[in-house]
C-alpha cells in the first residue's frame, strides 16, 4: 500500500461536490456551535456564579436530544429529509439569533437563555437524523467510510478552534457578537444542503407517532451486527469515559500542576485527530466491525493503563492512543450504521446512534465521579477501562458477524 493511501481518503471531496459542499456547511457550523457553548457557559456563570446553573447548560443541551431524539428519527422517515434539514437549520439559526439579540440587549433571566440553549437543542435533534442520511445517498457504499472520516476530522479541528476562538471574541467583542456569529454559520448549512435533491425513504415510510418510534427500536433489538455497534459505544463511554477524572488524577498523582491538566484535556484529542489523518488504510480495509472492536478495546486498556502510570508523559502518551483508537471506532460505527441500517429507518437508528452518543459521555462521567469518590480516582480509571475491555471482548465474542462482516472495498 502506498503512502499516500495510509492518509485520510479524500475521494469524496473529489467526485462529489454535494458532499463538499455540505462538508463546508457543516464544518463552518460546528465551528459556530463551540464557541456558542463558551458563550452559553461565560454568560451563565456571569450571571449567576453557580455552578449548579452552569451546569444546567449540559441539561438544556442533553435533555432534548434523549426526548425528541427517537420520535424526531421516526418523523424524518417519513418525509423529505433535505427538507427537514433545512426546516431545522433555520430554527437553530433563529434560536442563535435571540441569543444574539439578548446578549446585545441583556436583561433576559438566566432561565430565558437556557430555554433558548434548548429550543435550539431540540431543532438539532431532529435536524442529525435527517442529516444522517446524506453520505450513504451521495456516496458510493466503499466511499462511507471515506465520508465519515471527513466529516470526524472537520468536528475535531473545530472542537479544537472553536472555545479558543469563542473566548478571544468573548475578549474582544462580548457576547451578542458571539451568538451573531453562530446564527450567520447556520446560512452555510443550509447553502450547502440546499442544492440536495429530495430525499424521501427508500421504501415504506415511518409509521406515524409510537409506532413508528417501536418498529425503529424492533429494529435495532433484532439486527445484530447494528444493535453491537451501539453497544460497543456505550460500553466505551458509559464504563470508561475519563473527562470527570482528569483533575482528580492531576491532584493526586502530579500534584495539580495546571500545565499538566492542559496536556491531559488535549491529549484525546490530539490523538484522534492524528488517527483521523491516518486513516486511509483503516477506511479502505472494509472490515469497521473489526476496527470498531479492536478501537474500543485499546480505548479502554489505554485508560486502564493510564491509571496506573505515575509518569505524566507517558500518560499523555497514553491518552493519545486512547484518542486515536476512540477516533477510528467511532467513524467505524457510523460506518455500520449507515451501511447496514435500511434507508426507510436510518433517521430512526441516526437518532438512537445520536442519543448513544450524546448520553453516553455524560453518564461515563457521571459513573466515573462516583466510582472515585467512593474509591479514588486512579481505581475509578482501572475498573473502568477493565469493564470496557471486558464488554467489548462479550460483544466481538457473541457477534461473529460484526467482527467478521465487510462493507465492500474499493478496488481502485
Amino acid at each position: 500500500m502506498s503512502l499516500a493511501r495510509t492518509f485520510i481518503d479524500v475521494r469524496p471531496l473529489r467526485t462529489s461536490p454535494v458532499f463538499r459542499r455540505l462538508l463546508i456547511g457543516r464544518t463552518v457550523s460546528v465551528l459556530g456551535g463551540f464557541m456558542t457553548l463558551v458563550t452559553v457557559m461565560y454568560q451563565v456563570w456571569d450571571m449567576t456564579h453557580s455552578p449548579v446553573w452552569s451546569g444546567a447548560v449540559g441539561l438544556a443541551q442533553a435533555l432534548p436530544l434523549v426526548c425528541v431524539g427517537l420520535f424526531a428519527g421516526s418523523w424524518v422517515d417519513r418525509g423529505d429529509r433535505r427538507r427537514i434539514f433545512l426546516v431545522t437549520t433555520v430554527g437553530q439559526a433563529v434560536c442563535a439569533a435571540l441569543l444574539a439579540v439578548q446578549g446585545f440587549t441583556g436583561g433576559v433571566p438566566v432561565a430565558g437563555v437556557l430555554a433558548l440553549v434548548a429550543a435550539g437543542s431540540c431543532f438539532g435533534a431532529v435536524g442529525g437524523p435527517a442529516a444522517g442520511v446524506f453520505v450513504p445517498r451521495l456516496l458510493p457504499k466503499e466511499q462511507v467510510a471515506a465520508g465519515l472520516a471527513l466529516n470526524h476530522a472537520s468536528g475535531q479541528v473545530m472542537m479544537l478552534l472553536g472555545p479558543a476562538l469563542g473566548g478571544l471574541f468573548l475578549g474582544w467583542f462580548g457576547i451578542g457578537l458571539c451568538y451573531l456569529l453562530d446564527a450567520l454559520s447556520f446560512g452555510l448549512a443550509f447553502y450547502g444542503a440546499f442544492g440536495l435533491p429530495a430525499l424521501p425513504p427508500e421504501g415504506e415510510p415511518s409509521r406515524a407517532g409510537l409506532h413508528g418510534v417501536l418498529d425503529g427500536l424492533r429494529f435495532l433489538a433484532g439486527h445484530r451486527v447494528v444493535r453491537g455497534a451501539l453497544v460497543t459505544d456505550l460500553a466505551a463511554t458509559v464504563l470508561a469515559m475519563p473527562a470527570s477524572l482528569f483533575p482528580l488524577i492531576n491532584a493526586e498523582r502530579f500534584d495539580g500542576n495546571p500545565r499538566t491538566l492542559g496536556l491531559f484535556m488535549s491529549a484525546v484529542a490530539v490523538g484522534g485527530m492524528t488517527a483521523t489523518a491516518l486513516s486511509g488504510s483503516v477506511t479502505r480495509l472494509g472490515r469497521p466491525g473489526l476496527v470498531m472492536l479492536c478501537g474500543a478495546g485499546t480505548w479502554g486498556t489505554a485508560l486502564a493503563l493510564f491509571g496506573v502510570t505515575t509518569s505524566p508523559w507517558l500518560g499523555f502518551a497514553l491518552l493519545m492512543a486512547a484518542g486515536a483508537a476512540d477516533a477510528l471506532s467511532v467513524v467505524s460505527r457510523g460506518t455500520i450504521v449507515q451501511t447496514r441500517t435500511p434507508d426507510a429507518l436510518l433517521g430512526r437508528v441516526t437518532a438512537a446512534e445520536q442519543i448513544v452518543g450524546q448520553a453516553g459521555p455524560h453518564l461515563g462521567n457521571l459513573r466515573g465521579g462516583l466510582v472515585a469518590g467512593w474509591t479514588s480516582g486512579p481505581t475509578a480509571l482501572i475498573t473502568g477501562g477493565l469493564l470496557c475491555v471486558l464488554a467489548v471482548t462479550w460483544v466481538g465474542t457473541s457477534t461473529p458477524e460484526l467482527r467478521d462482516g465487510r462493507v465492500t472495498p474499493d478496488e481502485g
